[in-house]
This record gives structure tokens, sequence and C-alpha cells, in this order.
């Protein structure tokens, strides 16, 4: 009777798909206030320092915190990693003494010649993203956060361990391997299957790190590791989730958003922000055309087969949830509007979002049932309220700060949950806790209040690394290739004809956040196509002169002031003609409008 059952559960999710005209229902909730929204940031920076104290006091120098029984453990290599992932945390938060002497401290005693066979992606984005962000913030009196006595030790740092990370590329297709020991290199042995996110998420981190060391190899090797994924798509334009780092071959052709894949289509767009370089503008277009065409079920994301698109895993997971925050940083609202409740109200359900929950049976996955403190929702509530001013994600912000105290907080620290359905603790605090979860509650609700921090505030715009760090935009790093600026020289970068340098973006709420059908898969989604489609390679460039910071670069993200958008105008938005259906505790399902005849084309 299992199998017929669950053929049972499967055809109720294609209904649920498929249903044209469900009735609509929404819950608003509750306006949070200018005071309430000042005491909520004030909240959840005693939530840093309960957490961040726990660790010092209990588990320092060891790498994680056990906040149920105030203890330590070392985790990735050993070398204090909670206190490298939250450097730049500390400096947000303006704490000059804190940030100092834990600089100083690394400077002194962190050291990575060590025999540990440690895993690339988590020691690039946890720990030489923290380094490096750290160091951009101690070296620089812009800052305001310029630490006298530093002398590059977090830079120095930071290169020797990428150095000891190198011998991962050295594969036949240029896509690394999953771990490497930092003192002997590739183990013989080692496993040649790796996953795309951890092949293809390292750019941002060796990308800043070639500019300000002049050394060019760390950014080559993580650039042809994601050429070298992207040159092995699918004809659909698809990627699986692991692929034979010698071979090529996809050993798992799930293609989605979520786990093994993610932050794969986050650095694309995150690598031109930064760094200015089309090519991964280019992919990234193909790439979330493709994404939004095979993968989209308005407004939930499903997991197909590369190939054929055909569904293999009806399933949210909760990696999926940065997708919204992408969203608004590609200028594409309306869909991350609608993905975001839908996920949303599956923590509204839980008070967790579940690693897994299944959309076929609207129950959490069975395996899947924990949440490690997981960042993503989150992230994506501050990018949508920065996007639209839209109070209901400061409201969804409150929410999440009240599961996180009843539900989460221990005697030192924050546990993760190893059962969202009876918030059952586990004894584990991951660092990108304060790397990330708390970070981004921060400053939702110092958005809120008049922000007075270095991302808002600060001397430049600043990208967010996979882990939460600050990658600021400064001249070294996003116009480290228009170099004639500063020597008046006559170059000439791309082709011979002379082009605008300028981006021209609508003011029109409707041109600059307006979502556009996917259906032809021609069209990326894109405002307008302008606001990253069009933005016109530097062409001749004149004596003394190049281009600036794209408009991507500047900002960001294309903001709508919210004096522009009525509630009557956010109430329509949000839910356009798409159905709804809603459960009796809250959980929200919604209907595409598109249909289904593009996935069954996309199957013969």
């Amino acid at each position: 009777m299992e199998p017929f059952t669950q053929s049972l559960h499967f055809l109720f999710f294609l209904l649920i798909l498929l249903l044209p005209n469900i009735l609509v229902y929404r819950t608003l909730a509750d306006g949070v206030t200018t005071d309430e929204a000042r005491q909520l940031r004030d909240e959840v920076r005693e939530m840093f320092y309960h957490a961040f104290d726990g660790y010092m006091e209990h588990a320092f120098p060891l790498d994680e915190l056990r906040p149920l029984s105030c203890g330590g453990e070392d985790s990735l290599g050993g070398y204090a990693l909670t206190l490298i992932d939250s450097l730049d945390t500390l400096a947000l938060l303006g704490d000059r003494e804190r940030f100092a002497s834990s600089v100083e401290w690394i400077g002194k005693n962190i050291q990575f010649d060590i025999n540990k066979t440690v895993s690339v992606f988590e020691t690039t984005i946890r720990v030489l993203g923290g380094l490096l962000s750290a160091h951009l913030i101690a070296s620089d009196y812009a800052t305001g956060m310029k630490i006298p006595s530093y002398d590059n030790q977090l830079l120095n740092l930071a290169e020797d361990l990428a150095r000891r990370l190198l011998p991962a590329f050295d594969t036949p297709t240029g896509i690394p391997f999953g771990s490497v020991n930092l003192l002997h290199g590739v183990d013989e042995h080692e496993n040649k299957i790796t996953s795309t996110a951890g092949g293809g998420t390292l750019t941002l981190e060796f990308g800043v790190l070639s500019r300000l060391t002049n050394d060019s190899i760390f950014e080559q090797v993580t650039k042809n590791a994601v050429l070298g994924i992207w040159a092995r798509r699918s004809k659909l334009d698809l990627v699986g989730a692991h692929i034979n780092v010698f071979t090529g071959e996809w050993t798992q052709k799930d293609a989605g958003i979520g786990t093994s894949i993610d932050s794969f289509y986050e650095y694309l767009l995150k690598a031109y922000l930064l760094f200015g370089d089309e090519e991964y503008l280019y992919i990234f277009q193909e790439s979330y055309a493709a994404a939004m065409h095979y993968l989209f079920n308005d407004p939930w994301y499903v997991e197909v087969n590369m190939d054929s698109a055909a569904i293999v895993w009806p399933l949210f997971n909760s990696l999926q949830a940065f997708w919204p925050g992408l969203q608004v940083l590609a200028g594409d609202i309306d869909p991350a509007i609608r993905t975001h409740a839908a996920f949303f109200s599956v923590w509204k359900r839980y008070g967790f979002t579940p690693e897994g929950f299944n959309l076929a049976t609207l129950t959490v996955q069975q395996g899947q049932k924990s949440y490690p403190l997981r960042p993503e929702l989150i992230e994506s509530t501050y990018w949508l309220y920065k996007a639209t001013r839209d109070p209901r994600y400061l409201a969804a912000g409150r929410d999440m700060i009240a599961s996180l105290q009843f539900g989460a907080r221990c005697p030192c620290g924050y546990c993760h949950i190893s059962d969202v359905e009876f918030h059952k603790k586990e004894d584990h605090m991951e660092s990108f806790f304060l790397a990330e979860t708390v970070k981004y509650l921060w400053l939702l609700f110092d958005l809120a209040v008049g922000p007075e921090n270095l991302v808002e505030n600060g001397p430049y715009k600043y990208i967010f690394s996979t882990e939460g760090h600050l990658l600021p935009a400064t001249p070294q790093i996003s116009l480290a290739k228009e170099h004639c600026s500063y020597f008046g020289a006559y170059c000439k970068i791309g082709d011979s004809k002379e082009k605008s340098g300028t981006l021209d973006v609508s003011d029109d709420p409707q041109e600059t956040n307006g979502s556009k059908v996917f259906g032809d898969r021609s069209h990326t989604g894109f405002p307008s196509d302008s606001f990253l489609g069009s933005i016109p390679a530097t062409g001749l460039i004149k004596q003394g002169f190049c281009p600036g910071l794209t408009h991507g670069q500047k900002y960001g993200i294309t903001y709508l002031a919210s004096e522009d958008v009525s509630t009557t105008q956010k109430e329509s938005t949000a839910v356009q003609s798409h159905s709804v259906v809603v459960v009796s505790d809250q959980l929200t399902i919604y209907s595409p409008s598109k249909s289904q005849s593009d996935d069954n084309d996309a199957q013969t």
C-alpha cells in the first residue's frame, strides 16, 4: 500500500499546482512601530552577545560552542572558527574594543601549517572570507574601525590559507576537490565527487584576494571552476548537484536552487556586481532564466532532472530560502515576494523552517526535521524590506526573533533544533549563527529605525558573501581592470566602438520592480531587461577617463522608496492573479498561473 499512498501524495501535489482559481486568503500581521523596531534591534544585539560571550567564555579557542552544556568543539580545523566568522559582525555593531582585540589575537596566534584535512568550500566562505572582510575593515580609516596597530596580519593569513587550498584545483576539469589537507595537499584517495555549490562558490573570496595581493592565480582558478561547471550544463541550461572533478560526469543530475547548488547561482550575480566581469552576468542570466522556466512552480521551486526537466523531488528545503534575496539583487521583485510568503508560511507553521518540507504531503520530510539556525529566510526578509520598505517584513522578523528566543535559546548560546515539530534542542551552534543569522536580523531592524551602520551609511557599497561577510566595492576591488583611470593612460577594453558607461534605470516602480512572465525562455525576467540585461561593455577609454562602478555595483539593488508605493499597490503586488490555498495553520500554497505544458514539452 505504501507505493499507492506515495502516488496519491504526488498526485495531490500536482493538483495543487494545476488548480487555477482557488480563493485567495491573506493574513497581515500587526505592524511594527519605530519604537518597537528599535527595541527589537537592541534585542538582536543582546542575542549576539549572549552567544558570542558564551563562545568566548566556554569554547574559545575551539571552533564552535556547545550552547547547552557550555563546552566547545573543533569542527573544521581547530583555529577559533567562530571568532574569525564573527569579526565583521563585531565591526558592524560598532564594538571597536572587541573587534580590535580579536583581530590582534588572531594575528598573533592563528596559523594554518597544520595537518588537517578541511572542506575547501567551508574553509573559503567561513575562514578566508572572515579574514578578508575583517582586514578590509581594520585597514581602512574610511570604515571608522581602523586599528592603528594593524599591519596586514589578517591579509597575510588569508593569502597563506588560500595557497594551501590551491592544490585542490589541480584537476582535469578545473573543478576543485571537496577537501584538501592544509599541510600535505590532496590525499591520493580523496573523493573525486564534489557538489556544484562546493566548486562554484569560491569566486568572491579568491577574487578579492587576487585584487588585494596583485596575484591573479586565486581569481583564475576559481573562475575556471565556474566555467568548468557551466561547460557541462545540460541542453536546458541546468546544472546538476554533484559532479566528478576528473571526468566531468554528473553523478547526481537533480537540478534545483537548494542543497548542493544554491550558492552557485548566488556567486554568479555577486561576482558580476563586485568585479564587473560580464561573463558572470551572462552565465547568471542564462542559468536564472532556465531555473525560472523549469524549476519555478509559482511560488515554490522543485527539483527536476537536468536533462529532461521531469520533476524528481517536490520538496522545499531550507537552503532555497536565499533565493528571494538573490532575486531582489537581480531586480526581479514580484516572484521574490510570492516565494518569500510561501517559505515564511512554513516558518509560521512550525516556528522554524525544517531542512525539508514535502510539498506533496504538506508535512516535514522524514529525516529532515532539523533547523540548524540557518539564516537564509532571514536574509531574504532583510533584502525584501530594503527593496520595498513593506512593514510585513518587519513583522516577519519579529516572529523570527520570538522563535529563536523562546525555542532555541540555551544557557550559553542558541541551540540547533533537531525536530521543528517538537522544538527539541541539540547541543550545537554553528559559527554562521553569529556571522549571518543575527547579522541580518540586526540589519533589518536597524534599517527600520534609521540606519547608522557600516553597510547602509559607510563609504562603500557592500556585497555580502554567502557566509554574510562584508566585501566592499572599493576601487581596488571593483575597478582593478580599469587602472587607466588612475594613471591617465589611453587604454582599450572590449571592442573599439565607444559606448556609454552609464545605465539608465527607469523611475517607474512598475518598470523597475515589475515581474515578467517566464513562459518565454528568451526573456530573463529582469525589469525591462535594463537593470542587468543591457549594461554595455566598456568601449574605447579616452585619456584620463574610465567608467566608474555600474549601477548594480553602486547600489546593489533597484531601490523603491516607500513613499512611492501605496499600501494598496503593495497588496496587489504581493498576490497579483496567483491563486492561494491556506491550510488552517497558516501554511500558504500557491498554484501557478502559467501552464505546465512547458514542463511537458521539455520531457518529450
